[in-house]
């Protein structure tokens, strides 16, 4: 009797640990702590080697003039919470001992347009601008914001943008889809598509042009019958706002049987990412799709090459193909700014970015090693939009 009581309470121990290491919150305060917690814990760390980057090829800076006072930056945390801001900061005192960054306002790319509309700041450091967000600056000033490329996304790291990547089964014997294709997967029929907050019909297409089994994507044999099941992140994400951007031609219309993951926070307080999450799962099914960041594969699945046209070139995700610019889901960041058409910067706003987008600004990426640095002929097009 006494063996059986104790071979009970063991069971009962083991079921309680079971469930507390399955415990979750989904509560967005919690899942915040522990979003903090994952940002605090990567954003002092270089990723990648700053050397690995050649920029002698971007222009020195040479200020035009030295100016003085107050610069204020809303919005990308990831600027104050990784080194980067403050490397900036140093380097343009260096030239400017008068001038100051006021990164106060880095607290989320979600703030960042509201501190540009209501005059709180001079730079919205953001990812892609929202529709919402370019239709209340529209909305307030009667015309668009100023967008300037500051940085490319990262490869592989969480919150600094990660690059997007399509994975499958690895018993699928697909190798690389088409933006075309991708869209017939992940999306349905729809009437048009956004550019900004303009609306074109052109971009629709009709459910013929729907992808659901695995033989509307060419495959024979045993593939042919078989559903094509989609994994994606929760639809409330700018993540999936960025992939609309780009594989639905601003459409908003997803397959009707989308698996959507979100964010928890675990019994530890640490954060559960949906992108890792979504990854688990598609390992144990060999009909699924999904897209994550690489950092997520598993031993269960395989990376997709992209090609951004019908007939290729498929481009592999590499460091160096984001880096170039030739893998189709791979993202910028930005800095937005209010310059009424036809006017000036202010002289000392015009002057960080021209030390951001030069040589020295970006070996500041380069030196803090999340964010990939510019290449000179996205410098050379950002540089015109400042004069």
């Amino acid at each position: 009797m006494k063996r059986s009581i104790t071979r009970m309470l063991a069971s009962a121990a083991l079921m309680a640990a079971s469930l507390t290491s399955f415990a979750q919150s989904r509560d967005g305060l919690e899942v915040q702590k522990a979003r903090n917690k994952m940002v605090e814990s990567r954003g002092k760390t270089i990723h990648y080697d700053p050397k690995r980057w050649d920029l002698g090829a971007l222009p020195a800076y040479q200020p035009r003039s030295e100016v003085e006072g107050s610069i204020r930056l809303w919005g990308n945390n990831y600027i104050a919470d990784s080194n980067l801001g403050a490397y900036w900061e140093e380097g343009f005192r260096r030239y400017h001992p008068r001038a100051h960054l006021d990164l106060s306002g880095l607290k989320s790319a979600l703030i960042a347009t509201s501190g540009l509309v209501s005059g709180s700041a001079d730079i919205a450091a953001n990812r892609h601008i929202t529709f919402s967000e370019l239709e209340g600056f529209e909305r307030m000033y009667n015309y668009d914001p100023l967008e300037i490329v500051m940085a490319r996304g990262s490869y592989d790291i969480p919150g600094w943008m990660t690059t997007f990547c399509v994975f499958v089964h690895k018993d699928n014997p697909v190798s690389g889809v088409t933006i075309r294709q991708l869209d017939g997967i992940f999306g349905t029929a729809r009437d048009g598509g956004w550019e900004g907050t303009s609306w074109h019909p052109e971009f629709g297409r009709g459910a013929d042009g729907n992808i659901r089994t695995w033989g509307d994507l060419g495959l024979t044999g045993e593939w042919a019958d078989k559903p094509i099941h989609v994994y994606g992140l929760n639809l409330r994400y700018n993540n999936c706002d960025m992939f609309e951007r780009v594989v639905f031609h601003g459409g908003d219309k997803w397959n009707e049987h989308l698996r959507e993951y979100a964010n928890y926070s675990r019994a530890d307080g640490s954060l559960a990412i949906a992108a890792n999450v979504l990854m688990q799962d598609l390992s144990n099914d060999r009909y699924g799709i999904g897209w994550s960041g690489i950092q997520n594969q598993t031993p269960q699945t395989k990376r997709l090459a992209l090609a951004a046209r019908d007939g290729g070139p498929y481009v592999p995700l590499t460091l160096d193909t984001v880096h170039d610019r030739s893998y189709p889901l791979a993202f910028d960041m930005f800095f937005y700014l209010n310059r009424p058409p036809g006017k000036p910067l202010d002289p000392k706003i015009r002057e960080f970015l021209r030390y951001v987008l030069s040589r020295e600004g970006q070996e500041a990426i380069a030196r803090d090693g999340k964010y990939i640095p510019l290449t000179p002929e996205v410098v050379e097009a950002q540089l015109k939009k400042l004069d």
